[in-house]
């Protein structure tokens, strides 16, 4: 089984859609972006975080594919950055161990 951010490297998304996700991503705050996604309180350790954001996010692309009335280009470019940008915080702390 591949790891996680193995699969993220293995994805196939419209290139407006990532373009739009790395603009975004640098802006990235953890708590603001994934209480948007999980609610407040405590928020789940990277991996699990990153898990979730990307069985939602594979809902969203599977909308978009089939041209769904309730896509939503926001909530898709939303959870990609928060993808994003758990991925580096866990590649971050790979580094530093």
């Amino acid at each position: 089984m591949k790891d996680i951010l193995g699969h993220l490297n293995t994805l196939k998304r419209p290139r407006l859609l990532i373009r739009a996700a790395r603009a975004g991503v640098d802006g990235y705050s953890r708590t603001e972006h994934l209480q948007r996604h999980f609610g407040y309180g405590k928020l789940p350790r990277n991996a699990v975080a990153l898990m979730s954001l990307m069985e939602k996010e594979a809902q969203l692309n599977d909308q978009r594919r089939k041209g769904d009335a309730g896509y939503s280009l926001v909530s898709h470019v939303d959870t990609l950055i928060a993808m994003m940008g758990e991925a580096q915080l866990m590649r971050a702390s790979r580094q530093r161990v």
